[in-house]
């Protein structure tokens, strides 16, 4: 057997299966490892090329294997499920992965720090208590409504319905059902208590990351937007420009074409999701608030041909690559009448 150069490591729970060659690209290992054993197996080689899928915990199992002397390399699960033959299991997936960490054309994901994936983290989690707020909020709306107490839209209205089922003097709401709504209501209490305080910890990583701030300079981009977008491309590099970066948020027409005839659709909706959103979110923002925006020519023009939604995506398209543009020459926005 010769020395093993390249390893692809299939990533589980417990059970891990390592893929190795050597240099002349055969088979010099295949193996089985429990969770216990993979660092000090890795602890035991010599410095060598690991390709890994950039799913659950992979930046972990990333950081450590570095801090061993290996290069790691992450790669998107759908672009090694290409290199699976026939069919699927632990050694065929990594064989795969040990196959399309070689590739010359293969994209890599940046491996996170730990700093990275906190930050990461309070986003997920104020996504998670937003979204079971919202649940809440239409359960106790439906509930109520089945007594004919209908409250106007929006999340500020919830709290007069919340008002009312805490009264013992409204006599609309029966004693059986107050009981259960009021459970409801304090739950309700102690989700926004904990969106409170995430998006106290948001802001106050904000202020300690100069990216961050200068990423909120942009119209469209706050605290929130600009965090997530701070931790989640900490290296611009890794984009060939604002376009590839718009690309990646899958903010660019999905493709379909043919014998040199473009097939353009609709957007792409490929990457990040979460923050496809808030850009989108952002740009539905300034297009109803900014009174600059009502005054941009091109948005003018654009409005005048286009509809709204469709505005919106395109904003939302500029403004990711003014941020990518931020982020690689670390400066902060100017308007166009004050850079004139």
């Amino acid at each position: 057997m010769g020395k093993i150069t390249t390893i692809g490591l299939d990533l589980a729970k417990n059970v891990f299966q390592v893929h190795g060659i050597d240099e002349a690209d055969g088979v010099a290992m295949g193996k089985r490892l429990r969770r216990g054993q993979v660092l000090t197996f890795f602890a035991g080689l010599p410095a060598c090329l690991v390709g890994m899928e950039a799913c659950a915990t992979g930046h972990y199992w990333a950081r450590e294997l570095r801090a061993l002397g290996h290069e790691v390399r992450l790669m998107p699960p759908q672009y090694v499920k290409a290199f699976v033959k026939r069919n699927k299991n632990d050694a065929a997936d990594a064989a795969a992965i040990c196959e399309a960490v070689k590739r010359p054309s293969m994209r890599f994901v940046p491996v996170k720090t730990a700093e990275q994936q906190s930050a990461l983290l309070m986003h997920r989690g104020r996504e998670l208590l937003v979204r079971q707020r919202t649940m809440l909020a239409n359960a106790l709306r439906g509930h109520l409504a089945e007594f004919g107490i209908v409250a106007a839209q929006g999340l500020h209205k919830v709290a007069e319905l919340v008002a009312m089922v805490r009264d013992d003097q409204d006599e609309r709401v029966p004693d059986m059902a107050r009981q259960v709504l009021r459970v409801i209501a304090g739950q309700l209490d102690e989700l926004q208590t904990g969106i409170a305080a995430i998006e106290g910890q948001i802001m106050a990583w904000h202020k300690s990351n100069p990216t961050s701030r200068r990423l909120a300079s942009i119209p469209g981009i706050g605290p929130i937007i600009a965090t997530a977008i701070a931790a989640t491309v900490p290296d611009p590099s890794v984009f060939k420009g604002g376009r590839e970066f718009a690309a990646w948020l899958g903010l660019v027409p999905r493709q379909n074409s043919s014998g040199g005839k473009a097939r353009l659709g609709g957007i792409s909706k490929r990457g990040d999701s979460y923050l496809r959103r808030l850009l989108v979110n952002g740009a539905h923002a300034v297009l109803l608030r900014s009174k600059a925006a009502k005054a941009d020519p091109w948005l003018i023009a654009l409005r005048g041909r286009r509809p709204r939604l469709v505005v919106a995506v395109a904003l939302a398209n500029k403004t990711a690559r003014i941020a990518w543009a931020i982020m690689s020459k670390q400066d902060t926005y100017r308007h166009a009448a004050a850079a004139a």
